[in-house]
């Protein structure tokens, strides 16, 4: 197992005692949770500031070059993580690979609007709570990393061979807080705001420099260039190992 990957599974463990943590919290202590109601963010102190701060540092990542920090399918829209072929780049099949991949990740967002908008009927016909809400955003979290090193619903649909060359790797944090929309305050606005920039960013990056994200002309994204080697699950037998 990569080092990458040991890290990986650290964080999936610690996301799983946070999922924990915020229902003991709720419990315990339910009034830590008015910070999320309008601007209470800055009118109290709760546990809730240190989980706001992990999110928007996971986000700050995704939209800073970083070299060797953070995995090449995160930051493969960046020049420094871009790494051409020899030869020419065969521009007639990026463009059919782009077109391709950006068909599937519409279906993705379709599904996923789909599914939030179920939760947000759910919320406004006062079914779940806010504290519902914040904690579906909570098990988003956890299952990002599920999504890595288990098991992907997603490549059903954008048939990718690894997270490094996935498509929609960097809309996970859009993904993650998109429930949080119909709740309010600062402290869910705040969230899908610098998500939604993450996602942006992405987006414009595909539209400008598509030879990033194709493992035909970013010859980073190829197996056996791989350093993260967080797909073991898929990839055993086209990566070679050092």
């Amino acid at each position: 197992m990569s080092a990458t990957r040991k890290k990986y599974f650290a964080r999936l463990v610690g996301r799983c005692l946070i999922f924990v943590l915020c229902i003991l919290l709720y419990r315990v202590q339910p009034q830590s949770f008015l910070v999320l109601d309008g601007m209470n963010f800055f009118r109290q102190i709760s546990p809730l500031h240190f989980l706001w701060l992990i999110w928007v540092a996971d986000i700050f990542l995704q939209i800073v070059p970083i070299k060797n920090k953070v995995p090449l399918g995160s930051q493969k829209l960046f020049a420094n993580r871009f790494k051409p072929f020899r030869g020419k780049i065969n521009y007639k099949a990026l463009k059919n690979y782009i077109v391709s991949t950006t068909l599937a990740a519409y279906k993705v967002f379709v599904i996923w609007c789909l599914l939030v908008a179920v939760i947000g009927i759910l919320f406004a016909c006062g079914v779940i709570s806010k504290f519902a809400l914040f904690m579906i955003s909570v098990l988003f979290y956890v299952c990002d990393l599920i999504c890595v090193l288990i098991w992907c619903p997603f490549r059903l649909i954008m048939k990718n061979r690894c997270c490094t060359t996935c498509r929609i790797f960097n809309w996970d944090h859009l993904m993650m807080f998109s429930p949080l929309i119909f709740m309010g305050g600062f402290f869910a606005v705040s969230l899908v705001v610098m998500s939604a920039a993450a996602w942006l960013v992405w987006k414009l990056c595909v539209m400008m420099y598509p030879e990033r994200f194709w493992d035909h002309s970013n010859a980073a994204l190829q197996c056996s260039e791989c350093t993260d080697k967080l797909c073991t699950q898929y990839c055993r037998k086209l990566r070679t190992d050092p």
